[in-house]
């Protein structure tokens, strides 16, 4: 049969079942030798009666071929879209409403083909590379699919993941000024990939009061992210409550014609985001103890204090204590501060995480991420903002049994009900599989870099369309830049390869520098006892001297004017990094 047609195409189609069809490819194509070459990833083109179907070829085998046939090779496609031809111009739509026959022609798709489906559709979609298959073909993003139903960026550790997010989040900023975007920065390694674009915020000038940590958090810090004793637990949770009563009074009493009232009838709960004192919180531990005659009992108070005060006076905690109460109910500036309103022209906050003690990380981000949540569901989401987590298997483990539970809560809240409120999600892994798979389903757009980990393959393979599924094939064999994008961002699943990142945009980690030949070289007694006195000095009350080289005394600044003073990790691929030691931070 298929000999009686004028040979003019590659291969024909023999057969058809649902999204799938079977192209014989012919022997003797007039096409030359170059363009006849159809492997696994290439895009084909079906020519139907009232349009050109768009498919992906997905297995190419020549076993158990008859000798009377015609074909060299059959190749298995999947069936991704059409292209309709208007009566203006073509235009490309997914999903299949014609489909093909036996006997139809089969083609490589035709660079103009490709153009009419990756032709952007509006204003609102941003260049992020080139096809894999056609380089002339810019491959381009839908924004407004990508952010408001949440995306992801997946791939192990040097495939190209830290340079693909900044080259993402520079063309969101370029394209969204006003969008705010808020980077929790695992490894200091964005500080500079923004330039007076972004904030960038660390423990040296972070303010973050304890108070506006929930029940659940200031446990956390208090007991070092292990779980609480239920009998201290019991305390907390009564004078936490009244001590923001007791503070609220403070307040009240300033002005004129208020009366005092009683703390416990003010009606605050432990979670109510008000502040309050330390010093009244262990004055009402201590007040409580003192009326005990049971030595036992009072154990538990005394360790109780002895907590609270060990922390408070713990100098890598000092963004949460120190000054925690000046000005007052300072939650508004607190959150302006934080999620950049109003903007002041650097929409953005990298938020470096490096910094902060191990125990106390989980309760930070879970405090962000509610505020973020929290702000955008009571302000109706007038304001919409982009909260990026990097390493995020970290905070919303797949084992509950691992991390802390309200980061991972919160996380999942912004997942599942974010975009309601303009809070939009962006996940950045390299262990997909160790990720809760309720949040991960909940991004829409899917850029998968390589992965070899037969787990997170899998992973990949549930969360994603039978039209894509194919495509994971091709994960374990990607290049470094290149990507496998599929989901409501991109016209369809596609292979292609991120565009260059300009040297000032590249993350540049603390891994990287062991790369530099010249750090090798000149280390002595000098280099380490600077090392160790910033270590030292990381973890002690030392008031530094005014000639300090270590610790140079900041100059007094207010939240909104405080510059972002860059933490060693973001100094870059320096020759001379370690001769910073020595000088002033900047």
């Amino acid at each position: 049969m298929p000999g009686s047609f004028i040979v003019t195409s590659f291969g024909r189609v023999i057969s058809v079942r649902g999204s799938l069809a079977r192209v014989g490819l012919l022997a003797a194509s007039q096409m030359p030798i170059s363009e006849v070459r159809a492997t696994v990833g290439r895009f084909v083109s079906i020519r139907c009666a009232s349009s050109v179907i768009v498919a992906m070829i997905t297995e190419v085998s020549c076993e158990n071929l008859s000798s009377a046939d015609n074909y060299i090779a059959i190749a298995s496609v999947d069936l991704l879209g059409e292209i309709l031809n208007a009566a203006d111009k073509a235009k490309f739509q997914r999903g299949v409403t014609n489909y093909p026959t036996i006997g139809d022609s089969v083609d490589l798709i035709t660079s103009q083909e490709l153009r009419t489906i990756y032709a952007p559709t509006g204003s609102d979609q941003i260049n992020v590379g080139f096809l894999q298959q056609d380089r002339s073909v810019i491959a381009y993003v839908d924004i407004e699919e990508m952010l408001s139903k949440h995306f992801a960026v997946l791939g192990s550790t040097g495939v190209g993941k830290s340079t693909g997010v900044s080259l993402l989040l520079n063309e969101i900023l370029k394209a969204r000024p006003n969008l705010r975007i808020f980077l929790l920065d695992v490894h200091n390694e964005y500080g500079r990939c923004f330039g007076d674009r972004a904030l960038v915020l660390n423990p040296r000038n972070l303010k973050l009061p304890f108070w506006l940590f929930n029940f659940e958090e200031i446990v956390d810090v208090l007991f070092g992210g292990r779980a609480g004793v239920p009998e201290e637990l019991d305390v907390l949770a009564e004078v936490i409550p009244i001590a923001k009563g007791i503070y609220t009074q403070y307040q009240n009493t300033d002005r004129v014609g208020l009366k005092r009232i009683d703390p416990k009838q003010i009606g605050f709960t432990v979670d109510t985001p008000v502040p309050y004192r330390l010093v009244d919180l262990m004055s009402l531990i201590d007040e409580r103890m003192g009326k005990l005659e049971n030595r036992s009992s009072r154990i538990i108070y005394h360790k109780l204090i002895s907590r609270i005060e060990a922390v408070r006076n713990d100098p890598r905690y000092a963004f949460m204590f120190d000054n925690a109460n000046v000005g007052g109910d300072t939650m508004a500036e607190v959150i302006s501060h934080l999620f950049r309103l109003p903007a002041n022209g650097k929409p953005m906050t990298v938020m470096q995480l490096a910094g902060f003690p191990a125990e106390v990380i989980d309760s930070v981000v879970s405090v962000l991420c509610r505020m973020a949540f929290d702000f955008g569901l009571w302000s109706d989401g007038v304001s919409p903002m982009l909260f990026v987590c990097e390493e995020a298997h970290r905070y919303a483990s797949a084992d509950r049994n691992v991390g802390f539970g309200p980061t991972r809560k919160a996380v999942s809240r912004i997942a599942k009900e974010g975009r309601k409120y303009g809070v939009y999600l962006g996940l950045i892994t390299q262990r997909p599989a160790e990720l809760d798979a309720t949040i991960i389903s909940q991004c829409n757009t899917l850029f998968t870099m390589r992965l070899a980990n037969d787990r997170d393959q899998a992973l990949l393979r549930a969360a994603v369309s039978d039209a894509a599924a194919n495509l994971l094939s091709f994960v374990p064999s990607l290049g470094t830049r290149e990507v496998l994008a599929f989901g409501e961002g991109v016209a369809l699943p596609t292979r292609l390869r991120f565009k260059e990142v300009p040297p000032h945009q590249l993350p540049r980690g603390e891994a990287t520098i062991s790369s530099v030949p010249s750090v090798t070289s000149g280390h002595d007694m000098h280099f380490v006892g600077a090392v160790l006195e910033r270590w030292r000095g990381a973890t002690s009350n030392r008031d530094a001297a005014p000639n300090d080289p270590i610790f140079p005394t900041p100059p007094a600044k207010t939240l909104s004017t405080a510059e972002a003073p860059m933490l060693q990790p973001s100094m870059g691929l320096d020759p001379d990094r370690f001769s910073l030691l020595k000088k002033p931070l900047r």
